[in-house]
């Protein structure tokens, strides 16, 4: 797939590995819509992006992936811009870390719904625009996470575990459409997701590491569909 002209939809673009992912897509001539939960916040990212590469295409969309109408306003948004969709991300997460004894039923929810469920809507909503186009690209950013599970993660396990499966599913439900579904499953990466990235950041990936595998991914050949890959730090820390 050429990149330039297009147009790719990133959930959670504001920051770490969903910004890196749009920065990397606009570098090579998409035209982009990063979609966040703050308005202001999704604005300044989008300027900031467009700010950096000439005659860059960037749109800010407010939505929260867990509701199923804001998802399905923001892909009209896009086509009605852009002309269609051939790209889509599911990058936008959250991380709640504690004991299953200790988790609240919101803390729960809100991992479940966001990780799992947003996934889930932001597909359903962007297939009919991808089949118009004849197909393209689903990609998930998951979670190393989804098969080797730890304590207090007891939620954020579930929820890519979900993913993975969720994953496998559709890519076997669209592929004769022409719509390659693959996912992502960093390992340790240095950002601030879920208060826990700072004390690996002398050895952890960098979010400019997993938008170099999306961007590879993209750009394989029409008959190739690498489906899973996972991706991890070449020297963690020895035990």
């Amino acid at each position: 797939m050429q990149l330039a002209g297009k147009v790719a939809v990133v959930t959670g673009g504001t920051r770490g590995i969903g910004n890196a992912i749009a920065r990397q897509l606009v570098e090579r001539g998409a035209a982009v819509a990063i979609t966040g939960t703050n308005q202001t916040t999704v604005e300044a990212a989008a300027e900031e992006l467009g700010a950096e590469v000439e005659s860059a295409s960037v749109m800010a969309v407010q939505a929260d992936v867990r509701q199923y109408d804001e998802v399905q306003r923001s892909f009209d948004r896009v086509v009605e811009r852009f002309g269609g969709v051939d790209i889509v991300v599911n990058n936008a997460g959250v991380g709640k870390f504690s004991s299953v004894a200790e988790m609240s039923l919101d803390e729960w929810r809100a991992v479940i719904d966001t990780n799992l469920t947003g996934v889930f809507h932001c597909c359903r909503a962007a297939l009919p625009y991808l089949r118009v186009r004849g197909g393209g690209w689903i990609i998930n950013v998951s979670s190393l996470a989804g098969k080797n599970a730890f304590p207090e993660a007891s939620a954020y396990c579930a929820s890519k575990s979900g993913l993975n499966a969720f994953s496998e599913a559709l890519m076997q439900e669209v592929r004769h459409d022409g719509i390659r579904v693959s996912y992502v499953m960093p390992g340790s990466v240095a950002t601030d997701f879920g208060g826990r990235g700072s004390e690996k950041s002398d050895w952890a990936l960098r979010a400019e590491d997993v938008a170099e595998v999306v961007v590879d991914l993209l750009n394989h050949p029409a008959r190739s569909l690498p489906s899973r890959v996972e991706i991890r730090p070449s020297r963690p820390p020895k035990k």
